[in-house]
Order: structure tokens, then C-alpha cells, then sequence
């Protein structure tokens, strides 16, 4: 009896704490400035990179609907953790409800879950303009491509619903801080008063599923490039089949290495400050940076840019 009389006593949380980015008064509004300035930016280069390919019919490619896709996902992506940021950067620690909070969560599991499997096809369509340039056509048809899309976004939304279940039913008795910037899976758990070994075991499967699996096929799809690269007889050959898939291996490197460190481990992780800083890295640095990475060197985006603004 004494147990349920503990369990029952206990106060649910209904409200969570975000720190925030930074603490020190001195420092929050420089910050702020500094990263509603990158929210402002990633918005407008992906709302012109979606534009691009819409009203440009020579884009009118898989390499380049899937591009736009992942141009939508990342103004959704910013759009979910960004105002938190900004809000704990103009006002200090930021009270959340226990409400919103589960719903930021489902959403960054849903588009984090959506980006990786949206790499994975993209660096599929890679291997196969490659290394089967004379099957791409058939591969690569419309059909294909919308249900790659599409498998995306709802093998997406099927996690994140199963991840946000349970730790939404998790209990959580305080306190109540959560040393993050949004709502983010680790610092979740970490507050939970209540045993977290499902919760913990459908994450790292979760993980294992997504993040991994969409890493293998990556890294299978690389592969398969590097061998077909290196079998073409001339230098320009080579340096052409490296310069289409350049852009997406940097996009995956700097993606993966931020978000496999602290997602497939199952265990609550300590260091907090530092999953604070990679956090920024594929929160904020990666939206940010992937248009003008796979814009760079593109001519066919390059030529779209100087038809819609009448550039020479």
C-alpha cells in the first residue's frame, strides 16, 4: 500500500523550464540577434530554392525534387526549435507547457526521422545516375520518386508517434529544468521519475532503424560512387561524377555526426552543454548551410538564379 500512496502524493509536472542557449545576461542579446538573423536566412534561401525548382521546368528532376523536399523540411525544422531559442534568448528561461512541449517534441521527431530517410533517397538517386546511368530514367520515374518522398515522411510521423507515446506517459515530479533550447528527448528523460527502460529501449531501437539504417544506405550508395568513379578512364569524367555528389556527402557528414552522437545512445547523457552545442550544429548550422552547399558549384541552379533575377 505504501507504494501507491507515494506514486498517488505526487505532483505532475505541468510545465517545463528551458534554459535556453546561454544564461549570462551580457551575452543573450548578441546571440539573439545572431540567430534571428540565421532563421531569417534559412527561411529565404529554401523558400527560393523550393521556388526555383517549381517555376524552372530544367529542374524538374528527381536530384532536384527531392532537394525540394528537403528545402521544405528544413523550414519546418527551424520553424519547430528556433522560437523557443530565440524566446529563452530575448527573455531568459522559458516556461513551456507540458502540452506544447510533447507537441515540439513530435514534431522534431517527425522531421528529424523524415531528414534522414529524405538523404538516404538522395544519395540512392546518386548511386543510381552513376553507377546505372542508362536505368536512371526507369529508377527514377515520378512514381518512384513521390513514394521515396512519401515513405519519408510517414515512416516520420509512424516513429515519432511511437517515441513521443512514451515519453509523453512518462511521469515527470520535478524538478522541472530542462537544460535544452526545445524540447529534446535526452533532457526529457532525464527529469523522468519514473522507470525509462521501454521508453529508452524504443529509442535506441528507433535509432537503430532509422538512424543507422538510412546511414548504411548512404554509405553503401558512396561506395558503390567511389568504385564507379575511380574505373572512369579520363580526369574530367571523374571530376564531374564527384562534383554531382560532393554537396550531398558533405550535407550527410556534418548531419550524422552531430545527430548519431547523442541519438543512438540509449543511456541519459550528462554532458548537456555539449548536447547543447551540437544540437546548433543540425538545428540551425546544417538548415542554414545546405542551400548554398548544394547551390555552390550547381550550374543548373546557378542558370535558374540568373533567368528569375535577370542577372547576366
Amino acid at each position: 500500500m505504501g507504494k501507491p500512496l507515494v506514486l498517488a502524493n505526487m505532483t505532475r509536472v505541468q510545465e517545463f523550464i528551458l534554459l535556453g542557449l546561454s544564461t549570462r545576461q551580457g551575452t543573450r542579446g548578441v546571440l539573439f540577434a545572431i540567430f534571428l538573423t540565421f532563421y531569417l536566412l534559412t527561411i529565404m534561401e529554401n523558400m527560393l530554392i523550393v521556388y526555383l525548382i517549381c517555376s524552372h521546368c530544367e529542374l524538374h528532376k528527381p536530384m532536384y525534387f527531392f532537394l525540394g523536399n528537403l528545402s521544405c523540411l528544413e523550414m519546418c525544422y527551424v520553424s519547430v526549435t528556433m522560437p523557443t531559442l530565440l524566446v529563452g534568448l530575448r527573455t531568459g528561461p522559458y516556461h513551456i507547457s507540458f502540452v506544447t512541449c510533447m507537441t515540439q517534441l513530435f514534431l522534431f521527431i517527425v522531421l528529424i526521422c523524415t531528414e534522414c530517410t529524405l538523404l538516404a533517397s538522395m544519395a540512392y538517386d546518386r548511386y543510381v545516375a552513376i553507377c546505372r546511368p542508362l536505368h536512371y530514367p526507369l529508377l527514377m520515374r515520378p512514381q518512384v520518386c513521390r513514394a521515396l518522398a512519401l515513405s519519408s515522411w510517414l515512416g516520420g510521423l509512424v516513429v515519432s508517434v511511437a517515441k513521443t507515446t512514451c515519453i509523453a506517459s512518462l511521469s515527470y515530479c520535478g524538478p522541472n529544468i530542462l537544460n535544452q533550447f526545445f524540447c529534446d528527448v535526452s533532457p526529457l528523460l532525464n527529469l523522468s521519475c519514473t522507470h525509462v527502460a521501454l521508453t529508452e529501449l524504443v529509442d535506441f531501437i528507433s535509432a537503430i532503424v532509422i538512424f543507422c539504417g538510412t546511414l548504411l544506405v548512404a554509405l553503401a550508395s558512396y561506395s558503390a560512387i567511389g568504385r564507379t568513379v575511380l574505373r572512369m578512364p579520363s580526369a574530367a569524367a571523374r571530376r564531374k561524377a564527384f562534383s554531382t555528389c560532393a554537396s550531398h556527402l558533405v550535407v550527410v557528414g556534418i548531419f550524422y555526426s552531430a545527430a548519431l552522437f547523442i541519438y543512438c545512445r540509449p543511456s541519459r547523457i550528462k554532458s548537456m552543454d555539449l548536447n547543447k552545442v551540437l544540437s546548433v550544429i543540425y538545428t540551425v548550422a546544417t538548415p542554414l548551410c545546405n542551400p548554398v552547399i548544394y547551390c555552390l558549384r550547381n550550374q543548373e541552379v546557378h542558370a535558374a538564379l540568373r533567368k528569375t533575377f535577370h542577372w547576366p
